[in-house]
Order: structure tokens, then sequence, then C-alpha cells
């Protein structure tokens, strides 16, 4: 006997339904608050059953909504130390997905949990019970660095526009980044006025600023067309940087934290690709977990949204991109390590450069590139064997074959479906098709010349020409019209 609890979690609280496999209703709505009480309680309702029932498994699952699910989660987990109960978290996704399905008109917490409870049921082969959450306090400290990042941009990009006015003979220095040895004569000289009265031995004392370049910088200062000097903007650009260097710092320090506490063998085996440091190995270690949940580099691909997403309509194929779909931050990661290949890494640089001659747009071509990397990364922690361009090489020569191989097959579906009526020329069917129909006809051609061994025109076997075994008698309805 299997049940299946469905629990929609709210900030505080959580709506409970238990269904049987037949999807019937054993327990109706139940809502419990994120307290002490409320968990005993929930232990209270599931103890009951497998009391009454001795044979008795349970599926439970919660929604993914940011973190209120974890206390539930954990709990439900604790409870396996007494019951059979396997528990999971849920793509909310799905489950609205299974709730449009049903023509749900109105959605509440009730329903919602109903529909996660039925959720379970329709697709218990997909759904991931008792994953393993490796590393899950590592990819919060992740979180919180990227967040950090993200801050320090946003201050960057305000200070710039104050720098602009205030020290526009610094803006030279900006460059890619703010070498600490800039943000510390911002803190010391935050306005043009300001650095124009300063000594060149009280700034040289700023660390990789020797005395001669206090100097330069003085002069260019006393040359400047600087047009903020008050002391509101000078306090601004002061906190700002020391703002900016205190997240350099502290980023730095919480990295170091997660570096010690990730020593694993497969950090050294993802840096034998060029293009990927500690820092992209972390993070794409962090993302992907464990290698082994995922059954192959298309479903890897998938999870990512690196795959690409299309929809097919007839003769027409819509909106072919990028899916974009799962984890921002493993994207975000890939693109970095992608540009970074496309300058030091051979293999990836002849992909991307043969993409953007096929007409591709750059962007479009390093997307290209994120797919072919997440691959390769695939295969080494699948394998555990370091990054090898010809391995690569090896498995696109095996798709070519793949692909005669499909082309093979594509024709024979053709075949069958055409058995009642060959291609009619008179069809009044589109360009695309039309175009379809000639590159099926001439891959079949192909085909048959390569297993004959033959190049002559005899050896051409068109699909315009097949035999078919049935007769082809003219229906009477036909042959009235004809008359």
């Amino acid at each position: 006997m299997k049940y299946f609890l469905g629990g929609d979690v709210s900030k505080g609280y959580c709506d409970f339904t238990i269904l049987d496999e037949n999807k019937k209703v054993v327990m109706e709505n139940f809502q419990l608050d994120d307290t002490f009480e409320g968990h005993c309680q929930l232990h209270e309702v599931i103890e009951k059953y497998f009391k009454k029932y001795s044979q008795l498994e349970m599926y439970a699952a919660v929604e993914s909504t940011g973190g209120y699910e974890n206390n539930w989660y954990s709990t439900l987990q604790s409870f396996q130390a007494e019951f059979d109960i396997k528990v999971a978290r849920i793509n909310p996704k799905g489950v609205n997905h299974n709730g449009k399905a049903r023509l749900n008109r109105i959605v509440t917490d009730a329903i919602s949990a109903y529909n996660i409870a039925e959720f379970m049921i329709n697709q218990f082969n997909q759904i991931e019970f008792d994953a393993d959450q490796q590393w899950k306090a590592l990819r919060r400290h992740w979180n919180f660095v990227e967040l950090q990042k993200r801050q320090r941009v946003q201050i960057i990009n305000q200070m710039e526009t104050l720098l602009y006015s205030a020290h526009p003979s610094l803006m030279q220095y900006r460059k890619d980044n703010f070498p600490n040895w800039l943000l510390e004569l911002i803190i010391l000289c935050p306005t043009n006025k300001e650095l124009q009265k300063a000594s060149p031995k009280k700034i040289s004392k700023i660390p990789y600023l020797s005395e001669q370049r206090a100097e330069h910088l003085i002069k260019e200062a006393k040359e400047s067309i600087a047009s903020a000097t008050d002391e509101n903007t000078a306090e601004l650009v002061r906190q700002m940087a020391k703002q900016i260097k205190s997240n350099d710092d502290n980023i730095k320090k919480q990295m170091s934290l997660i570096e010690k506490q990730l020593k694993i063998p497969e950090i050294e085996l993802l840096k034998t690709f060029k293009g990927i440091d500690t820092t992209s190995a972390i993070g794409l270690m962090l993302e992907i977990g464990n290698i082994h949940r995922f059954r192959s580099s298309k479903s890897i691909s998938c999870f990512f949204g690196l795959h690409p997403k299309f929809k097919q309509s007839g003769d027409k194929i819509i909106g072919v991109k990028m899916s974009k779909q799962g984890s921002k931050n493993m994207r975000k990661i890939l693109f970095n390590i992608a540009k970074g290949a496309i300058n030091y890494n051979t293999h990836i640089r002849e992909i991307y450069l043969r993409k953007c001659e096929e007409g591709m747009k750059p962007m479009a071509a390093i997307g290209v590139c994120m797919h072919k990397i997440l691959r390769i990364i695939y295969g080494m922690l699948k394998h555990n064997k370091p990054y090898d361009p010809q391995i690569d090489k090896q498995n696109v020569e095996r798709s070519k074959e793949k692909e005669q191989e499909q082309k093979k097959q594509e024709i024979v579906k053709v075949e069958k479906n055409r058995r009642y009526q060959e291609f009619d020329k008179k069809a009044p069917i589109s360009k695309r098709q039309t175009k379809k129909r000639k590159e099926l006809d001439l891959s079949q051609c192909e085909l048959n010349a390569q297993s004959t061994g033959s190049t002559s025109s005899n050896s051409k076997i068109s699909l315009n020409n097949i035999t078919f075994q049935e007769s082809r008698a003219i229906p009477a309805f036909a042959q009235k019209s004809r008359i």
C-alpha cells in the first residue's frame, strides 16, 4: 500500500493532503504551523497511518519555495528513522502544469497540496526521492559570495558616474577593475581638489604607488576639468570606495573558506581544462553536485538550460534559441569559462571561429561553446579523466556516423508512412516541404550509392518511383468523378 503526502509550503505554515495510489483522498487538507508543535502534530498524523497499516509505504514531497520548505523537508527526513517514508523536493513548474492539465479554475493552498500529491503519482518514476543534499551549506555560502559580487558591481556603477565629475583624471586607470592602489587613493583624496593639495610623499605611502607616479597624478589633477568638488560628493565617493574595498576583502576571505572546505579531487580534474580556474571549478561542482544523478550529457544540458528550444508546427520551426531554464549561476559560470577558453583553448576557439564563419552571431557562438564545454565537463567527471581534446574529436566522428544512421532510419520511416501513396508532385505543398522532399530524395540516393559502391544514375532510387505490393485499384468514387 502506498500513500502520497503533498505539502504546499507558505511562510510560517504548510497545507497537507494525503492521497492513495488511485488518487483518492485519504485525508482531506489540514494546515500546520512551522513551529515545534506543528511538526510534532505532523508526526502524530503520520504515525496513526503506520500503526493502522503495517505494509504502508509513504511518499512525501514539498515544493521548492526558496528556503521556506527546508524545515518541513528536514523534519520529514527525520521521520525515516521510525517510518518507511521517502521525501522529495519538487519543481513548482511541473506542479503548476499538472494543475493546469486538471483545468483548475481556482488555485488555493489546499488545491496546491492536492496537486503536489497527484504530481507524485503521475510522475513517480521521474521524481528523485531522498536526494543527496551534498554541499548544501557550501552552496548557500557560495550564493552569499555571488550576492556580494552583484552588490559590488552596483556600487562601482554608481561611483563611476561621480568620478566622471569629481576625478576625471583617474578614470583612465579604472580599466576593467578598480586596483587596490586606486581605491586607497580615492579614499585619501576623494575629489580632484584634495588631490591637488596632497603631497607626493603622503600619496607614495600607498602600496604600489611610487613617489614619481604620485607627482604625475598630482600634475594631472592640476590640469583636470573636474566640476564636482563639494563636501557631499567627497563623502559619497570616499564611502563608496571603502565599501568596494571591504567587499573585495570579504569576497577573498569567504572564497578561501569555501576552498578549504571543498577539497575534492574533482577540482583539480576540472582545472586540466584550459579556461577553468579554482573559483570556476568550485562553482561547477557546487552546482552539479553528484554527476551520477545525470543519465547522459543531454540530461545535464537540459537541466541547466543550455539545450536548444524550439517549436515545430507543420513545416515551420519557430524560435530556435537556448532554453535558459534552470540555474542562472551555472550559465554565468559557463559563460565566463567560454570567454576564457575562446582565448586560451585551441579546441574551443576552433569551434567558435567555425560557427562565426557559418554566419552565427558571436553571442550565439559563445552559447554553442558553453554547451560543448558542459558536455566535456560531464565526460571528465563521469569517467574521471582529465581533459583531452582528442576524445571530443573522436566523439564528434561517432556522432557523424550516428547522423548517417538516423538518415537511414528517417528514410525507412518515410517509406513506411507513405506506403499507400508515394510523394505526388501535384500536391499543393509549401516551398519548405518541397525542399524537404528533395533533400530526402537526394539523401536516399547517396545512401543507396554508398551501399552498392556505385555512382551511376541506375543506382539512384527515387522516392517518387517506390513500388508497392498493395493493389493500386482506383476507387469507385474516383472512377465516377473521371466520367
